[in-house]
């Protein structure tokens, strides 16, 4: 077997997030264009916005067992398949029931390389490595992000160009799809479907050494043995704070207003006065803002507590929603107040990519104990891809009856709710051992339960 470089590992799994973002981040450009050609109601336009998340939950579920069945690199391939056809029925798409059908596919393969990528990264690569391919996703997600409000920005004076912007993702989705057909099955896929000889021949390929090789084989032994008690595991008694804990800070993730402002944010640069182009301009440095802070955020976030970082941004998010409600209400002048708007928004984006945007699924793999880390991870992103569908869903209809002060405001009492959540149920995970935080996490289950 040709020796693998982790480097075209890595690429390919962060195209693969690459993707991933530029299909929930192209909406953005393309719902105003879809909303005048078939002329919308406000609860049509959030399903046809939403539609990709309700895939994306059928996906998550559907990945860790097609992934375990029949491996995790033949499940990725045929997701890039379905990320083909979905783009391009999204873009032919003669109505709006069809779109949504198109992008609901689009969504099972979002949802399944969502989950499927990053797991698959962490079984093929080094040790030493796996650290940091947290926040590596992290940052190609809102790399795809910002690529996708550059393509929209493009686009937007052209004839149909919410159609080239969702039939766009195809080409993506080919490449994706050659890549990762070079690379090699997970070595714990082949081990916990008895081939352990193959899985041998894998990791000989991609380690120095054969006592490197042999180590890597014992651990990956001792996982699966846990991992077959893994599903009933999960909902003992002494895991109930890990699993209360990793389905809170998914779903406030997803509650506090980001998709609100990743999904519409040129529908409301729109509704606040700027022309269509700049307001997919606007979508950009709203990009922008996403990818350098979240740069930032990988250079410190091992320096300060998670819990830290948390509240500090939830602070910061509440208050960005806060400010242009409270101006409202003491009269600022509409184009003054249109303005302080934007400004929030953007203020809003800074303090959640630095904190509860790549934080939350750091803390996710953190609390739940190896024994029960997929199956717990999994269902966390269920219930994230779940309030990411309702804010999708409903967005564009409180749009429709209340003003931007009232929504944000509602938004802003969310974000001081999960403010709460991090200061008494979120435990501290930075620089302690999982074994230590699994203990902490079962005393205090065994105490509640009491």
């Amino acid at each position: 077997m040709s020796k693998v470089s982790s480097k075209f590992i890595f690429f390919f799994g962060s195209f693969a997030g690459i993707l991933f973002g530029y299909d929930i981040g192209i909406i953005a450009g393309a719902e105003g264009p879809i909303h005048d050609e078939f002329n919308l109601s406000p609860l049509w336009l959030g399903i046809v916005v939403s539609s990709l998340m309700g895939g994306a939950i059928i996906g998550s579920i559907l990945s860790g067992l097609l992934g375990d069945r029949f491996g995790r690199r033949n499940i990725i391939l045929v997701s890039s398949v379905i990320f083909l056809v979905g783009s391009i029925g999204s873009a032919i798409a003669p109505e709006e029931i069809t779109l949504t059908i198109s992008r609901i596919i689009l969504g099972i393969a979002v949802g399944t390389a969502s989950s499927l990528v990053p797991a698959y990264m962490s079984e093929i690569a080094p040790a030493k490595v796996r650290g940091k391919l947290s926040g590596l996703n992290q940052l190609m997600i809102v790399s795809g992000m910002l690529l996708s409000y550059i393509v929209s920005f493009i686009f937007e004076p052209v004839p149909n160009s919410w159609r080239w912007m969702l039939g766009s993702a195809g080409v993506f989705a080919i490449v994706l799809y050659f890549g990762v057909l070079k690379l090699p099955e997970s070595p714990r896929y082949l081990i916990k479907n008895g081939m352990a000889d193959k899985a041998r021949e894998v990791l000989t390929s991609l380690r120095g050494s054969k006592a490197e090789v042999d180590a890597e084989v014992a651990e990956i032994n001792s996982i699966t043995k846990y991992e077959k008690k893994g599903v009933r595991q999960l909902f003992q008694k002494r895991f109930r704070m890990a699993l209360i804990i990793g389905i809170g800070i998914a779903t406030f993730q997803q509650v506090q207003g980001s998709n609100s402002i990743v999904y519409y944010a040129t529908s409301i640069a729109r509704n606040v006065g700027l022309a269509p182009q700049v307001a997919a301009g606007f979508t950009v440095i709203v990009g922008v803002i996403f990818v350098v802070t979240t740069i930032i955020f990988l250079q410190f976030v091992d320096k300060f507590n998670r819990r830290a970082i948390l509240t500090v941004g939830g602070t910061g998010m509440a208050l960005s929603f806060f400010a242009p409600a409270i101006l409202e209400i003491i009269g600022l002048n509409e184009s003054a107040l249109n303005w302080i708007t934007l400004i929030s928004l953007c203020s809003f984006i800074l303090f959640y990519s630095f904190s509860w945007a790549p934080l939350t699924w750091i803390i996710v793999g953190e609390i739940f104990p190896l024994s029960v880390r997929g199956i717990g991870a999994g269902i966390s992103s269920a219930f994230n891809w779940t309030g990411s569908l309702v804010v999708g869903l409903v967005f564009p209809i409180l749009a429709d009856q209340f003003s931007f002060g009232v929504i944000f405001s509602s938004f802003g009492v969310i974000c001081v709710l999960g403010l709460l959540f991090v200061r008494f149920v979120v435990v501290e995970t930075k620089g302690r051992s999982l074994e230590q935080i699994e203990a902490e996490l079962t005393a205090r289950s065994e105490k509640s339960a009491g």
